[in-house]
């Protein structure tokens, strides 16, 4: 962590952090993994690779800084698979999508939040015939995450898509347990 132009030094410094607006990139590659048999219709993998570059904004605000917004614009890319359902080629637009997440910070080592998902269009073309299949999808759903200590935390979160045309119809509940590997950081 850099702080005031420089590495972390004391509690002091990292007491005066102020956060600010946070601006990320990052890449999600796929590779086609799991059990792929061309002959059936349902399978645990792919048979195609997939890409998705996302970019994100972090805005903390209001008193304290308590609150924190964060928008999200990504989009699935995926390569063809050409053994689907043994020889016919399957090919799939991008798909795109925005997500948000509104967080307050309870405590020092609790945060809850809000969270939406849109995601739309990912049509399919079999030999070159649209499946007319295009999504549209958007979830709404809440976060819970506890912070035990500097290196393990409990996240709760519960999700539920309230439109799913061509996509998933679900609602879900999560417990994660999360745990960070390195010294974290430790007052003198």
């Amino acid at each position: 962590m850099l702080l005031k132009g420089g590495p972390a030094r004391s509690i002091e410094e990292f007491a005066d952090y102020k956060a600010a607006t946070t601006v990320g990139l990052s890449l999600t590659v796929s590779a086609p993994t799991g059990d792929y048999d061309a002959n059936k219709v349902l399978n645990l993998g792919s048979d195609r690779w997939s890409f998705k570059p996302e970019f994100a904004v972090s805005h903390p605000f209001g008193m304290e800084q308590k609150w924190q917004c964060d928008v999200y614009a990504h989009a699935h890319f995926f390569t063809d698979n050409t053994s689907y359902r043994g020889k016919e080629i399957l090919r799939q637009e991008a798909l795109p999508g925005l997500e948000g997440h509104l967080s307050y910070f309870v405590t020092h080592n609790a945060w809850a939040s809000v969270d939406a998902l849109y995601a739309f269009r990912g049509a399919t073309v079999v030999n070159g015939v649209s499946q007319n299949n295009a999504q549209r999808n958007f979830t709404l759903g809440s976060t819970l995450n506890v912070s035990l200590n500097a290196q393990n935390s409990l996240e709760f979160a519960f999700a539920k898509a309230v439109v799913h045309d061509n996509g998933p119809a679900y609602t879900g509940f999560a417990v994660k347990y999360n745990y960070s590997w390195g010294k974290g950081y430790r007052a003198k």
